[in-house]
């Protein structure tokens, strides 16, 4: 286990992981196009198995959210907190977090090859993706991915975090032990239903806090009776709280180009990527799915790919309960096909990247998923209709909880989520501790 989410270069998620849970999810429904989408199912959670893209929301949005006590102003000593970027110093930027960041400084194979021809398109270089400031937003081009990948090796939430302090007399970890539901008794929730090595046992705690994840913690909410109401009665869950868990959540759309430059192995699966001033983020990955997976192979079809993402999508998709019992997954579906304005952009975005690659292109983009999925319980306050948690993460309407993952996120950041979600795990942190 600990090599597989160690190994920066690769992505443990192949059919022979034993560190993620697969869930089926349906991406566009004119024609329904079914995937299969993977979550860390280890300490760490999806930042202990990802390709170590460590870039941050950018400040407009940020303070796009308009929620209490998370501007950019009051987030950015939080996204300094968690890191150690090795390749810049300045106010911008941590230098003694435990999370440590650095880019690749030379390219070659296809990621060569895409900055080349992205350059002689007229985009510039960016020296620093994480160098956004809101009054000095960074422009389109293409730059070298902030990787939490330090000599190979990725360095996960839970490497950084939890494992320096097991030591600790107050913390216990639970191996292979999971949630089936929270326990609520008068509005409060108390206790944890769960099941473990030695059986079905029970955890009581004045205060609980949900990090399993956009799927998990909404999965969890729902069993336990936080949910749309009309939908938990139907299923025969007793209502507890009557919120919108779920609802309008949101991914990253891609559309997957195969290019038939060299593949580049020994290196993180993406090294860099081009942003461009409507949207779009264009990902030139650095080896086929397979040999991202498994490791070198010489299957001709398993080519490097150009990926079209789509990193402010208008769709919104939904995670609900499809039974009362914790065995049996949730309904998942992105709807990435409900929005005419987002296939456009994609559309747009692949003819760029045709325009890039040239002839190199192997086929017809073919729909995918960046598997970015948050917003299924998002912050939000008082007067916030679709909100599940307040500004400092606690489930209205029930004492003792809260949720701290990808589900909070007001809106999907502008770049992959894993950082933000560090930062605002580093950021509850303190709402948490005053109760």
């Amino acid at each position: 286990m600990h090599t597989q989410i160690t190994d920066g270069l690769r992505l443990p998620i192949g059919l022979a992981s034993s560190v993620v849970k697969r869930y089926p999810t349906t991406l566009t429904d004119a024609p329904k196009r079914y995937a299969q989408i993977m979550r860390g199912a280890v300490v760490g959670g999806s930042g202990a198995v990802n390709g170590g893209y460590f870039c941050r929301a950018l400040p407009t949005d940020v303070d796009g959210w308009a929620v209490d006590g998370w501007s950019w102003a009051e987030v950015l000593p939080h996204f300094k907190a968690i890191e150690n970027d090795l390749d810049f110093d300045n106010p911008l930027h941590g230098s003694d977090g435990p999370i440590t960041v650095r880019r690749v400084a030379e390219f070659d194979g296809c990621t060569a090859a895409f900055v080349e021809s992205v350059q002689a398109a007229g985009f510039g270089w960016i020296a620093d993706l994480n160098g956004s400031t809101p009054d000095r937003p960074l422009p389109p081009g293409v730059g070298a991915v902030p990787l939490n990948i330090d000599g190979g090796t990725r360095v996960g939430p839970g490497g950084a975090f939890l494992a320096p302090a097991l030591h600790r007399s107050n913390l216990t970890l639970l191996p292979d032990t999971r949630v089936r539901r929270i326990l609520i008794a008068d509005g409060r929730a108390g206790g944890l239903e769960c099941v473990g090595p030695d059986g079905a046992t029970v955890l009581t705690a004045d205060r609980i806090v949900l990090s399993a994840g956009a799927i998990g913690s909404a999965h969890l909410l729902m069993l336990s009776g936080i949910g749309p109401a009309q939908a938990l009665r139907s299923l025969g869950v007793p209502v507890e709280a009557d919120l919108p868990v779920g609802v309008g959540t949101v991914d990253h759309p891609e559309w997957v180009l195969p290019v038939n430059w060299p593949p580049t192995h020994g290196v993180p699966p993406l090294e860099s990527v081009l942003t461009t001033d409507d949207g779009l983020e264009i990902r030139p990955y650095t080896a086929g799915f397979g040999a991202m997976t498994s490791g070198p192979r010489h299957d001709p079809s398993d080519q490097p790919h150009l990926g079209v993402t789509l990193m402010r999508p208008r769709s919104r998709g939904r995670v609900a309960l499809a039974s009362a019992d914790p065995d049996v997954d949730p309904v998942i579906e992105h709807r990435y096909d409900s929005e005419t304005d987002d296939v456009a952009l994609l559309r747009s975005g692949a003819e760029l990247a045709h325009e890039i690659a040239g002839s190199t292109v192997q086929s017809e983009a073919s729909w995918a998923t960046s598997q970015h999925l948050c917003g299924t319980a998002r912050m939000g306050g008082d007067g916030d209709t679709g909100a599940v948690v307040d500004t400092r993460c606690r489930v209205f309407g029930i004492d003792g909880l809260w949720v701290v993952d990808g589900s909070i996120l007001p809106a999907i950041p502008s770049r992959g989520p894993h950082a933000t979600i560090v930062m605002a795990g580093h950021r509850a942190a303190e709402f948490v501790t005053a109760g």
